[in-house]
């Protein structure tokens, strides 16, 4: 079985192709606003380099969110295309699921992504990887209240926060993400879409 994981969800391209439970090819690189651009050219160039089209691919694992909206899309819109097209099934994750997964510690998981103006999105997971608090945008403050009586937990974040101390970088162990979810149930490719966790910019401004 060979699957292709594909995260746009931050100003990073994450890609990469498992095939009988090894990584025979992955991508880690930052590519900013430029990743609409790159993103598409390069998962093809993974395939490529192992000699393999979309069409080997028996599976698509891909991150529909929370994070950057217009990097969420990007992403979406590549695994449909290839998940409609060439009859592949496909399902999603969350940024904060793959975060947790890929931490190095054994340990109550709590993956942030700023959010700005004082909020994130956040997730409380647990060693077993079962949600205590299921994805969401708050404010920081309530989600420090929250972890106040939590012991031994890890922060996973890639972001700056003056208000938290020893936190892990996050650094996506691709093989471990795909080796989790691969068995979790498809998803029509037309109901794949990405998810927020909050309005956007545009629609706030309507409200």
């Amino acid at each position: 079985m060979r699957y292709l994981y594909i995260d746009t969800s931050s100003s990073y391209l994450y890609s990469g192709i498992v095939e009988d439970n090894k990584l025979i090819a992955e991508i880690k690189e930052e590519f900013g606003q430029s990743l609409s651009e790159v993103a598409l050219p390069k998962i093809v160039s993974l395939f490529e380099k192992n000699n393999l089209t979309a069409k080997d691919i028996d599976k698509i694992i891909v991150v529909n969110g929370p994070g950057s909206f217009t990097g969420i899309r990007i992403g979406i819109t590549i695994a449909k295309v290839y998940a409609w097209s060439l009859n592949i099934p496909i399902t999603t994750i969350t940024s904060l699921e793959a975060m947790a997964i890929s931490s190095k510690n054994n340990k109550v998981h709590i993956p942030i992504i700023n959010a700005r103006r004082g909020y994130v999105f956040a997730a409380i997971i647990d060693k077993n990887y079962n949600f205590i608090l299921k994805p969401k945008h708050l404010k920081l403050e309530e989600l420090l209240k929250n972890i106040k009586n939590i012991d031994n937990f890890e922060i996973i974040t890639n972001d700056q926060f003056e208000e938290l101390k020893n936190t892990e970088t996050f650094n996506p162990d691709i093989l471990k993400i795909v080796t989790t979810f691969k068995d979790k149930e498809n998803i029509n490719p037309h109901a794949v879409n990405p998810d927020y966790l909050k309005l956007t910019e545009a629609e706030e401004s309507k409200l």
